[in-house]
């Protein structure tokens, strides 16, 4: 591992083509008038400021943290159809679901995605049999017109096979079915990226202080840069709050009257480490309505999740004890103790679910999205699932150019004149990139490992390629962070430079897999914090 004494001399010249300086998009936020203020970077802030960028509109897009800080790299990891909506007749919202999997998976960002075989094992005395869960997965494949097979019904002997913890005790069969996966903070960058290359300017730590108003109406905010203290404006013709379970906050910064639009249901995950491989995941009913999740995932194992009412500040939304027992005690149902032992957990996190206000239990709402328009004609948007985010954004924009008076203006290109599977930044094969790496890295330098090309492809695509040359150019970029992750010192360089990574947890927890693997050390903390110094 390299020793904290040589990383600050590693990648202390931005490369060429490195985003401008925070003060220099601070001076461009402030000095230009803007269509789109979009205030919120998770997924779905994020996804309207792309495709409202590509619709020809000045946007700009503020975080107070890290773009997809909060809920949006806190999710499952899934893009899925959502099997258990079947149990509510939603079988529209099903089939719209699976349809922008296939695309985020095949077209938009294969390089992102990956298929994932699900085994639901169907237990004696469990809360549904073989027959009625052989038939929901043949339905469930079915409206995904069985582009990822056909649902079915195998041995738990032949599952065994490729999960070899799972228990098998009282095991009467197990019922298969296709989905996917991701990398969720990396997803999100990447959209980010693509908003920014149509044209929104974006800033993330910098935290809104209040909301400008013009004659009653929300015309910008004032913000407050979170690393620096500087205080500057934004203004902008239209103002979208996308906080997320910050919605109702900044409503109330347009209105302190404003009654509460939606409710928060807290999720948490445990990420293990493996103690065997894993070539399938478990999806273990638990009741009639929730399922608990076991996932193989960045060649860890990922466990969960919960769903409870939660009424706290969302900043301090966190795993707690009774979080770690519940996800444990419910993975024993499917998974055999040895890997389910405490000391194998290396990380937990929890995220937020934004849902519906009313009453009822919360793992019963609907995942919808809820758009409201505040008395000085802000408009409010939080919700939905992360698979369908492309949509959401989509939605929004429709929502956005049917407003009265037509605050945007009459020369936005119609979203329905966009093309509808636009792929994200680095789109290619990523076997192929793989490759390339490996064949490629044999000069001048040492030969990467197999495991970094895989890495590399699977997170960037074909930017891969700029993080090979920076590592090809200063041979201690070429060195991994940690001998027990694929990632190099390159991947810091390059989230400094190109993807505003501001804080060693942009970097250890978002842009790499430091921190969910366990390994965020202290010496490597230090030596990340070195190098994002050296912009200076």
């Amino acid at each position: 591992m390299t020793t904290l004494q040589s990383v600050p001399a590693l990648g202390t010249h931005p490369a060429s083509g490195s985003l401008p300086s925070r003060a220099e998009t601070r001076e461009q936020l402030s000095k230009a008038a803007y269509d789109l203020l979009v205030i919120g970077g998770g997924i779905l802030g994020i996804s309207t400021a792309w495709h409202a960028a590509q619709s020809g509109l000045r946007v700009a897009l503020v975080d107070a943290g890290d773009f997809a800080g909060a809920t949006s790299s806190a999710s499952s990891k899934l893009l899925h159809g959502g099997l258990r909506y079947l149990q509510t007749g939603a079988v529209k919202l099903v089939a719209e679901n699976h349809f922008e999997r296939r695309a985020v998976s095949r077209e938009v960002a294969p390089h992102l995605a990956n298929p994932l075989t699900f085994y639901l094992p169907v237990y004696k005395g469990g809360p549904h049999g073989a027959a009625v869960l052989g038939a929901g997965v043949f339905a469930y494949s079915a409206l995904s017109a069985f582009r990822d097979g056909v649902g079915h019904v195998i041995s738990p002997e032949k599952a065994q096979r490729d999960v070899p913890e799972l228990r098998t005790d009282n095991l009467r069969a197990v019922a298969v079915y296709g989905d996917g996966q991701m990398n969720d903070a990396r997803m999100a960058l990447m959209t980010v990226r693509a908003a920014v290359d149509a044209g929104a300017v974006v800033l993330n730590h910098a935290a809104v202080t209040g909301l400008r108003f013009t004659r009653g109406r929300v015309t910008g905010a004032d913000l407050q840069d979170r690393l620096d203290g500087t205080e500057f404006g934004i203004d902008a013709r239209l103002v979208l709050n996308a906080t997320g379970p910050w919605v109702d906050h900044l409503r109330r910064m347009e209105d302190p009257k404003a009654a509460p639009s939606v409710r928060l249901s807290k999720g948490a995950h445990l990420v293990l480490k493996r103690t065997r491989p894993w070539n399938a995941a478990l999806a273990t009913p638990i009741d009639k309505y929730r399922i608990t999740f076991a996932l193989p995932w960045e060649d860890m194992l990922l466990l969960g999740t919960t769903d409870e009412e939660y009424e706290g500040d969302p900043a301090d939304v966190a795993v707690d004890e009774k979080d770690i027992a519940q996800i444990l005690d419910e993975a024993a149902f499917s998974i055999k103790d040895q890997q389910l032992s405490r000391d194998l957990i290396t990380y937990s996190f929890a995220g937020l679910r934004v849902l519906p206000g009313g009453p009822g239990d919360t793992s019963k709402a609907k995942r919808e999205t809820v758009v409201t328009e505040g008395r000085g004609g802000m408009l409010s948007v939080a919700g939905g699932k992360w698979t369908t985010f492309r949509h959401i954004g989509r939605t929004v924009m429709t929502k956005l150019a049917a407003l009265p008076g037509r605050p945007l203006g009459s020369g936005v290109e119609p979203i329905s004149h966009l093309p509808r599977k636009l792929p994200l930044p680095g789109i290619a094969n990523p076997n192929a990139v793989a490759h390339r790496l490996l064949i490629d890295g044999a000069a001048p330098g040492p030969r990467m490992a197999a495991d970094t090309a895989r890495h590399l492809a699977t997170h960037y695509g074909s930017l891969a390629f700029d993080i090979a040359r920076l590592a090809n150019e200063n041979p201690a970029l070429a060195e991994r962070i940690h001998p027990d992750a694929p990632e190099i010192w390159a991947q810091v360089a390059y989230a400094r430079d190109h993807e505003w990574a501001e804080t060693a947890d942009d970097v250890l927890r978002r842009r790499t897999t430091l921190t969910i693997r366990g390994l965020a050390t202290d010496e490597i903390r230090a030596g990340v914090e070195s190098m994002l110094g050296d912009l200076g």
